[in-house]
């Protein structure tokens, strides 16, 4: 029952050169993984796919925070699904706690962990009998754990902490790449739109460029609708 913070290393029996090859592997994984993929989703899926079989873990989740919304676009197995709506329906937990407070937690055995009873009782009611949450550091305003969940105590022993967390530090950095791509491509396509909704006014009513925009922000302001949708329905509506 023990909070480590994700820059703490669990120790381990492992030496350097093993620590390094680990290290290596895993990057390698990350990066076969994310050239399979651009969607960060699908990213996420895969790695806590190659995670939880990397470490043994019978369950996984990812957890997201963003903005006090929790979010859990990943789940591998019923348990693991159970446990995300039950932190979020309780407001707290394992998974939550290693996403906002940028901490690796694990859970050695269930029934016995003093912190967050509501919840571990419940846990271990639905079968868990350990867990570890490793937080991941991903850029922006979202936060983010991968949780590993064991039907047995005491499953996690120190070499799999410390793989959990070279899983999470390589991950979080191919994660918070695609997703800087993503909102860029989705940035461009915006810019796209609005620039084809500001032609089609220009021509409707013989505006100047300036004038056209000038129009699409004041509709977004008065109808408080987002620029890119008011362009979206610019652009929907036609040339008439």
């Amino acid at each position: 029952m023990t909070d480590l913070t994700s820059r703490t290393t669990a120790p381990t029996t492992w030496t350097g050169t093993e620590i390094a090859e680990k290290s290596s592997e895993i990057a390698r994984i990350v990066a076969q993984l994310q050239s399979e993929s651009t969607d960060s989703d699908m990213l996420l899926r895969l790695f806590t796919k190659a995670a939880a079989e990397a470490i043994g873990s019978d369950y996984a989740s990812i957890t997201i925070v963003t903005e006090g919304r929790i979010e859990t676009p990943v789940m591998i197995g019923e348990i693991a699904a159970q446990s995300d709506a039950l932190q979020q329906e309780l407001g707290e937990g394992p998974c939550i706690r290693s996403a906002t407070d940028d901490t690796t937690i694990w859970i050695d055995d269930m029934r016995r962990e003093t912190r967050w009873p509501t919840f571990c009782a419940a846990a271990a009611d639905l079968g868990i009998g350990s867990m570890a949450c490793f937080c991941l550091y991903i850029a922006g305003e979202e936060r983010g754990a991968l949780n590993l969940h064991s039907t047995v105590p005491n499953a996690f022993d120190d070499e799999a902490r410390a793989l959990g967390q070279l899983f999470a530090a390589h991950t979080a950095t191919a994660f918070s790449a695609v997703r800087e791509k993503e909102q860029l491509r989705t940035a461009l396509s915006s810019r796209d739109l609005i620039g084809q909704a500001k032609g089609m006014l220009m021509e409707r009513y013989r505006l100047s460029p300036d004038q056209a925009f000038s129009l699409l922000a004041r509709l977004s302001q008065d109808s408080n609708t987002k620029l890119v949708d008011i362009a979206a329905q610019v652009v929907d509506a036609g040339p008439e």
